[in-house]
């Protein structure tokens, strides 16, 4: 079984990953943001640095599917490739801070990429508004996403919804981030575990 947590920067996807992998006993995957040795300078200068960053982390989710998540009984990720792709590096081709050699190349590996990856059996998104965003952003307290612009945080938000719309790789399950604190109010938790089983995909199936 191999659950996906997708959502915006700041919407709660490694806390719930970490909530969800203890309540379901899933090896919990994480994104490798601590390990990437260009993200701190790309949120100095998106334009020098957008390349870099985005092959680092293509390379390490390339790595976590073959070595993690590839015939796994029971794993849940926190964030996808296909975000890395379509929400991340499209955004920096979009708005010109990644120029349009790199993001072909970019692309191009992507593609070739994606037939030797596992797809999940069930994506749960988190949607959640700027000021949450902002919010939890703000609460864990890493300086260099603390000067991110509101326009680069709501234009992201506008392509998960249009990637959600074209999403076909598997069942979808969205999660309100506004209403539903879920690292707060085990209640909301609860809701949320509730809704995942109501999908059939119940502790014995998880196991």
């Amino acid at each position: 079984m191999y659950l996906a947590i997708s959502g915006n920067i700041g919407s709660g996807k490694s806390s719930l990953t970490a909530l969800l992998s203890a309540r379901y006993d899933l090896q919990a995957v994480y994104e490798a943001v601590s390990e990437n040795p260009y993200l701190e300078d790309f949120y100095h200068d998106m334009a020098r640095y957008s390349f870099h960053s985005q092959i680092f982390f293509l390379s390490r989710r390339l790595e976590q599917h073959l070595l993690v998540i590839n015939g796994a009984n029971g794993v849940i990720q926190d964030r996808t490739l296909y975000e890395d792709a379509m929400i991340f590096a499209q955004n920096l081709y979009a708005t010109g801070k990644m120029d349009a050699r790199d993001w072909q190349t970019y692309f191009s590996l992507y593609c070739s990429i994606l037939p030797a990856l596992q797809t999940p059996d069930l994506l749960i998104h988190i949607e959640a508004s700027l000021p949450t965003l902002r919010q939890r952003i703000t609460k864990r307290g890493r300086d260099f996403e603390q000067e991110m612009s509101d326009d680069y945080l709501e234009q992201l938000n506008i392509l998960y919804a249009q990637w959600l719309e074209g999403y076909g790789h598997s069942r979808v399950l969205v999660i309100n981030g506004d209403e539903l604190d879920f690292m707060s109010d085990p209640n909301a938790f609860e809701t949320i575990c509730s809704r995942i089983e109501m999908m059939g995909l119940g502790i014995p199936l998880l196991k």
